[in-house]
């Protein structure tokens, strides 16, 4: 006879916060022969385990070892799916699977979750009008099971890009104002608009009847604040900042919708809707060239094409690096700084001066590992990270998070340089060192994301390298699993997933170890797993 899916849960939960996986697995099954009297007593032995006052008592005898050991590793979160809340705003999705996920993923040791509060899901019916329904049932459910949140803002569009697996607009008063002015979206050189996030030129104009885009966001997070008070800082740890496409401070140089852009090209330059023109026009003539407003390069190639395809991106003597490269990839580059900077002060006016119950701000940044081998890097200057062979790109957005105390986010973080195209001079894993180099240099805290799905011990022993097998000061302050869904629940995924976390969580924690104590929880959650991973399917 076995216990309940509840049951079994917080008696994983509780012996895995203590590390004796072998005791969750004893407590979970009894052989099908015992007596009537081993019966007895393991019914006692459940409530004792299972009661939430006792699984307290034995959480008091170990809680200081395991947050001693949580500091001294990273605290793993897992991403939600994309549609956790339905399109109302007013319920969860498949409830009974994320009830069961939660449950599964305390069990394994995780400190919480990460989910997109869509802006153009919670106040689609109007300006000023917020509908938190569905997220505060989910707040609900992870202060319940003992999960912590990360909560981010996104003020993008869902759909046209990497892992979006389905379409959630902007507010549909935000779409009809960008299709009354197509100038409010980012245009490419051949005059294709982009929706999926206002463009920064419009920042500070009050296009959204009488409000600005920033002022927009500011208001959005100040209502997200009202409501869940209660939540910030306890449940609530973090408010991820969306700033651009994907939710990553970027230009959306390379979009995936309708084929437009295909991994490894180096995107294109998003710089010609109206407001961004009258910027560039004026810094050109603030420079005392006035024929360099017009526009940004028109040799610098289109949306799959690679560097020595293209006059400006080309070698040595590219256009990028001459007096005109110089001046119009710093313009471009600084206008994506000061857009950070005005959507951050926003988040520090509502989240800041411990208004925000001590939860901690941060911001994605994109890994663009693509051609990092090459002297211009032109995949991050089309997205606006003038970064290239002599330059760093990373220390002036890290400086900046730094004057806001915010968080560092970064992706890419599972991935090995062999095992990306060499043709196209990806180099990850240097990426990854440059911009922890970076964050220690300006002062903030690094956190990591991958940046697709992966659920090998190859891709796991990457992230602990790179996250948590670091001296304590290079350790990175989180890290974040994409994503939540029935792969990550089949059971040898699972297995591997539970032996991550605890590597993670226990910095320096033996992999035959970590392995070990995963297979006796995976056995402990077998049938809790197997449900969620049923109900996500459904």
């Amino acid at each position: 006879m076995a216990l309940n899916l509840a049951q079994s849960a917080a008696a994983a939960a509780c012996f895995a916060t203590a590390g004796d996986a072998r005791r969750a697995a004893s407590v979970v099954a009894m052989p099908s022969s015992s007596s009537a009297a081993a019966t007895t007593s393991l019914r006692m032995k459940r409530q004792v385990a299972c009661e939430p006052v006792a699984c307290r008592a034995v959480g008091r005898h170990v809680a200081a070892g395991a947050a001693s050991s949580r500091r001294n590793g990273v605290p793993v979160f897992v991403m939600m799916p994309l549609d956790t809340v339905s399109k109302c705003g007013s319920a969860l999705n498949r409830r009974k699977a994320v009830a069961a996920s939660l449950a599964a993923l305390k069990s394994a040791g995780v400190e919480g979750i990460m989910v997109d509060v869509w802006w153009g899901i919670v106040e689609s019916e109007g300006p000023g009008r917020y509908n938190f329904d569905g997220y505060m049932e989910l707040m609900e459910m992870a202060r319940k099971t003992g999960l912590k949140v990360q909560a981010v803002m996104s003020f993008h569009q869902c759909g046209g890009n990497v892992g979006d697996s389905v379409n959630i607009p902007l507010p549909r008063w935000v779409v009809e104002e960008m299709e009354r002015d197509n100038d409010l979206a980012y245009t490419d050189q051949w005059g294709r608009r982009n929706f999926e996030y206002i463009s920064l030129g419009c920042d500070a104009m009050p296009v959204f009847k009488g409000r600005t885009p920033v002022e927009c966001y500011t208001d959005f997070m100040r209502a997200f604040r009202d409501h869940f008070a209660s939540f910030l800082g306890d449940t609530i740890v973090e408010i991820q900042v969306g700033m651009g496409p994907a939710g990553e401070l970027r230009y959306p140089s390379y979009p995936e919708s309708n084929g437009t852009w295909r991994f490894p090209g180096i995107g294109a330059f998003q710089c010609n809707d109206r407001h961004m023109r009258s910027s560039l026009k004026a810094a050109a003539e603030a420079r005392g060239k006035p024929e360099w407003g017009h526009g940004g390069p028109t040799d610098a190639g289109g949306y799959n094409n690679w560097p020595e395809d293209t006059v400006f991106f080309r070698g040595n003597c590219g256009g990028w690096s001459t007096e005109y490269g110089e001046f119009f990839l710093s313009w471009y580059s600084q206008m994506l700084l000061e857009h950070g900077e005005r959507v951050l002060s926003g988040a520090t006016s509502v989240f800041g001066d411990g208004a925000g119950a001590g939860a901690k701000i941060s911001v994605k940044v994109a890994g663009i590992h693509w051609h990092y081998g090459t002297r211009s890097h032109a995949p991050e200057l089309t997205a606006g990270y003038y970064n290239t062979r002599h330059r760093d790109g990373y220390l002036p957005i890290a400086r900046m998070l730094a004057r806001h105390g915010a968080v560092l986010n970064f992706t890419c973080v599972e991935m090995r340089d062999h095992e990306q195209p060499q043709e196209a001079q990806c180099m990850p894993e240097a990426l990854v060192r440059q911009v922890a180099a970076a964050a220690r240099a300006a002062g903030v805290g690094l956190a990591g994301e991958n940046a697709l799905p992966r659920y090998d011990g190859t891709a796991h022993d990457q992230v602990v390298a790179a996250a948590a097998d670091r001296a304590a000061e290079d350790r990175m302050v989180a890290f974040t699993y994409l994503r939540m869904g029935p792969d990550l629940f089949h059971p040898d995924n699972w297995r591997r997933f539970v032996a991550f976390v605890r590597r993670m969580s226990e910095s320096g924690s033996p992999r035959e170890a970590a392995e070990s104590a995963a297979h006796g929880v995976a056995q402990a959650t077998g049938s809790l797993v197997h449900e969620a991973a049923v109900a996500l399917r459904s």
